[in-house]
């Protein structure tokens, strides 16, 4: 199918090149209503923009950068599915780095897209990054940058996340009704926000239901399996081990259940387990296990919405950042059954 043009636009609705191009672009020149009626006949048309003609005429790249810790955690490869489908109607090309949770990587990814002079960043930080300097410099280089599910407040700009305070508490709950009363909460590093939001829903719950909180069953790790043995046999050996182990990730309690499952333990008699992202696959293992849910790929699209926004702002005026905290869910399945 051959792909339509300005000009097929304009002749069908008989309208100048000019005006139509205009209103592609969202000019305040064009009013509303011509705007939505050329919107309505691109997408008839089957018009997409051409990024490198368009580039080439608004000295822009026509690119974004995303920067995720990895690619293959299924969250990351829905949130970057969003990312694309928006960027792509927009006439950008979407350009990928993985920190691998390392914060060097994370700044030779930053270096590379600007390298690549990218016309703005999505980031998800890595589980080491504590120094924001790298990305202060791409702000001091006039380059739009939008954070999603994991930020800091260090830097001012918008951020999309998940409601990571009530997808923890609500879960945390749902143990506590369910007759678990020592409930160990499995983080990522102690400083990402994902973390330190999750424990303080964590918390909350706990303190409801007058459950004294104990700082030795919170523990940190990263996503190795050998970690992840290390801390689950450190709490295994106490005298009153954990009836239930909530992790800040699906792929910890993924985790978490293999290995639980090698020392038959019975998942959910013994310890309920449960985890954070809701992957495909938790309803397929066996048992299948209780998660939060993020809603991944409304988190891409509407971090590159707000990006895009920016890159294209043509007003001085200073810009009101926004967090857009999205709704989460409790799944429930067998891992925490009665």
């Amino acid at each position: 199918m051959e792909t339509a043009t300005i000009k097929d636009i304009a002749k069908a609705l008989n309208l100048s090149t000019s005006t139509v191009s205009r209103a592609l672009r969202g000019s305040y020149e064009i009013n509303p209503e011509t705007k939505r009626i050329v919107l309505e006949c691109a997408e008839k048309l089957n018009y997409r923009p051409n990024p490198i003609a368009l580039s080439l005429k608004e000295n822009r790249s026509r690119a974004i950068g995303v920067i995720v810790p990895e690619i293959d955690n299924p969250f990351f490869s829905q949130a970057i599915n969003g990312i694309e489908a928006i960027a792509y109607n927009r006439g950008y090309h979407v350009v990928i780095f993985q920190s691998h949770e390392s914060y060097e990587r994370e700044l030779v990814n930053v270096q590379h897209l600007l390298a690549r002079r990218v016309d703005g960043v999505l980031i998800s930080l890595s589980g080491q990054t504590n120094n924001y300097e790298h990305l202060h410099g791409l702000q001091e280089k006039g380059v739009p940058l939008v954070f999603f599910d994991r930020f800091t407040d260090a830097i001012t700009t918008h951020k999309v996340i998940a409601d990571n305070f009530k997808g923890a508490f609500e879960g945390t709950e749902h143990l506590i009704l369910s007759g678990r009363k020592k409930i160990a909460h499995l983080g990522a590093s102690s400083f990402l926000s994902i973390t330190t939001e999750r424990i303080k829903g964590y918390k909350a719950a706990l303190e409801k239901y007058n459950i004294p909180f104990d700082e030795s069953l919170i523990r940190y790790c990263n996503f190795s399996i050998q970690e992840m043995e290390t801390i689950i046999d450190d709490l295994l050996s106490e005298s009153n081990p954990p009836d239930a182990i909530f992790t800040v990730s699906d792929r910890l309690a993924m985790a978490c259940l293999t290995i639980l499952k090698e020392k038959h333990i019975a998942i959910p008699k013994d310890i309920a387990v449960m985890g954070f992202t809701n992957l495909k696959v938790a309803s397929l293992l066996e048992p299948a296990f209780t998660a939060v849910v993020q809603p991944a790929l409304e988190m891409g699209q509407r971090a590159a919405e707000l990006l895009l926004d920016l890159v294209e702002k043509k007003s001085k005026a200073p810009t009101n950042f926004q967090t857009i905290r999205l709704p989460t869910e409790l799944v429930i399945r067998k891992s925490t059954a009665l």
